[in-house]
């Protein structure tokens, strides 16, 4: 099989080989610790500007105080603060998941959303957040782009847009519906183990015989 040459071509293979790297559903590869779309969704805000290792543990307190929205949106500041403080901005954060909360149960009757559209009005909830709800807590399609997703889609030539909305509508036009979750989170969880940001193992990376920039290809090239 020869070379893929085209953004979809890149796409599909990437898409292949992966799914071998890195196999299971959206919920195993999330790792975020989580049950059910709620706890996903006071999670994925938490994860702002923190790991996902660090959520995993202030988590288990707050969803046994708060196990709903409608007992997340009564909760007391303070304390919610104290629970999230090591996940870093937690007074923002708890801002936005009282508000999350308390939108939840007084517009949609205390279950999130599956809406794109209705997901992006609840506080501390952009497209990113929104659609690893939709892919991860639904099993809908949705294509989160985060700063992996961004890195790698323009490091394997997926797209030349910065603009993450932009990067989303161009991986949407080349990736199927039910893969697109799938793949981003793939791809997250191969820019941190292989395609590192400061020191890429390309010498490792089962993408390095197409990937345009991969420096094995390159000298392979030269």
């Amino acid at each position: 099989m020869g070379i893929p040459r085209s953004p979809k071509g890149r796409a599909r293979e990437t898409i292949a080989r992966l799914a071998q790297e890195y196999p299971g559903s959206e919920r195993d590869l999330c790792a975020l610790a989580h049950q059910g779309p709620f706890q996903l969704l006071v999670a994925t805000i938490l994860s702002a500007q923190t790991t996902d290792e660090r959520v995993n543990m202030v988590t288990p307190e707050l969803f046994q105080r708060y196990p709903t929205a409608t007992d997340l949106a009564g909760a007391n500041p303070e304390d919610v603060e104290r629970i999230i403080q090591s996940t870093g901005f937690f007074r923002q954060k708890t801002k936005s998941l009282l508000g999350m909360a308390q939108a939840v149960e007084e517009r949609f009757g205390g279950e999130v959303p599956d809406r794109m559209d209705d997901l992006v009005t609840l506080p501390g909830v952009g497209r990113k957040t929104a659609n690893v709800l939709l892919s991860v807590g639904f099993g809908l399609p949705g294509l989160p782009v985060d700063t992996h997703v961004t890195r790698l889609s323009r490091l394997l030539g997926l797209t030349t847009a910065k603009d993450p909305v932009k990067i989303e509508q161009d991986l949407n036009a080349i990736v199927p519906p039910a893969e697109r979750g799938r793949l981003s989170l793939r791809l997250i969880l191969h820019g941190r183990k292989v395609c590192i940001a400061r020191r890429p193992q390309c010498e490792v990376c089962v993408l390095n015989d197409f990937c345009p920039s991969s420096t094995v290809r390159a000298k392979t090239r030269s």
